[in-house]
């Protein structure tokens, strides 16, 4: 275990410091690429603080699914090698439901903002 600040807080705290003192202070071009940088701080910070437990929820689910053990990875070619050979659909019981869940999980990291993902989470709770 490290030591505090954690990675999280870190990459929250460059964040914020970029947003916050230096976004003000620079324009044009410059400060697209300033955005740009800030955008993959706030994804990373995501990152770090979702998706070691949604992995291991879409693992457990592709373990149900699949019937078999492996890694996230190792499962989900696993799940696309079933899906090209016709073996599974969405009429496979688990299916759809995992489909949608993994999809939520991504959007919750890469597009929190997205509208739709919104409107689905506020729909949920």
């Amino acid at each position: 275990m490290q030591d505090e600040p954690t990675p999280i807080e870190l990459t929250k705290a460059v964040a914020d410091f970029l947003r916050n003192d230096i976004a003000p202070l620079i324009s044009g071009h410059q400060a697209f690429k300033l955005r740009v940088a800030i955008n993959i701080l706030d994804l990373v910070t995501r990152q770090l603080a979702l998706e070691e437990g949604s992995d291991a929820k879409e693992v457990e689910r592709l373990r149900t699914l699949l019937g078999m053990n492996g890694s996230v990875t190792e499962l989900n070619r696993a799940l696309a090698e079933r899906i090209a050979k016709g073996e599974v659909d969405l009429a496979t019981p688990g299916l759809a439901e995992h489909l949608w869940q993994t999809t939520m999980d991504k959007l919750a990291v890469d597009q929190p903002n997205y509208a739709s993902y919104k409107r689905e989470v506020s729909r949920s709770e």
